[in-house]
């Protein structure tokens, strides 16, 4: 960028919270139950049209989403929980099964300048596959926020059997199960933020991080 189009830098206030911090983090809680209230196919598009905007390592975009929108497609799932799941992820209007493709590269070619990128990645198994888990679990997590941006409540679950899934749902794609998702809106009983139970403890900056 040169002089004449190049923007001042500021800094960001750090007085208070960001715009959309509250609805993201700081007020944004795992629900405990959902709304009845169905989650429609334009919804879960718009949903999705937000999650493929996030960055990912040389835009290779691997993630890969199930939504399960009936019972009988959750049911589908239901050998694969386990107990603590059970409950929750079957009164969800929405579970969304996140997963990767393994050959994510061959999307490459439409997706990138690199002409090269293609053949490198098919080349290399361990590469593909590290790449593929890492960006696919990075787009799952643009999942959790972008669906609280929409008014969704968002619940993520890790208790199942990944292999037991890919069986059931994924034979025809080869996509790789990484973790599930249960979406809706918040149950009308729903505490507010203010008055829910406290948070459960998280790490402090000086545990968690380091400025080197």
């Amino acid at each position: 960028m040169d002089d004449q189009t190049s923007l001042p830098v500021t800094e960001a206030p750090c007085s208070g919270p960001m715009p959309g911090a509250e609805v993201l983090f700081t007020q944004a809680r795992t629900p405990r139950a959902f709304s009845p209230r169905a989650v429609g196919e334009d919804v879960l598009r718009h949903l999705y049209d937000l999650v493929k905007l996030g960055p990912t390592s040389g835009n290779c975009s691997p993630g890969r989403f199930v939504f399960l929108t009936t019972q009988d497609a959750k049911e589908r799932l239901r050998p694969a929980l386990s107990p603590g799941n059970v409950e929750r992820a079957m009164a969800a209007p929405v579970l969304a099964v996140v997963c990767h493709d393994p050959l994510f590269f061959e999307a490459l070619p439409r997706l990138g300048s690199d002409e090269g990128l293609r053949d490198w990645f098919a080349a290399d198994v361990g590469l593909s596959e590290e790449t593929a888990f890492r960006n696919g679990t990075l787009e799952g997590g643009y999942l959790i926020l972008a669906a609280r941006m929409l008014g969704l409540a968002a619940m993520p679950m890790s208790g199942f059997d990944s292999f037991m899934v890919e069986d059931a749902l994924l034979t025809a794609s080869g996509w790789r199960a990484n973790f599930l998702i249960g979406l809706g809106y918040p149950a009308e009983n729903e505490p507010h933020p203010d008055h829910a139970e406290p948070r459960a403890p998280r790490l402090d900056f000086g545990e968690a991080c380091l400025c080197l």
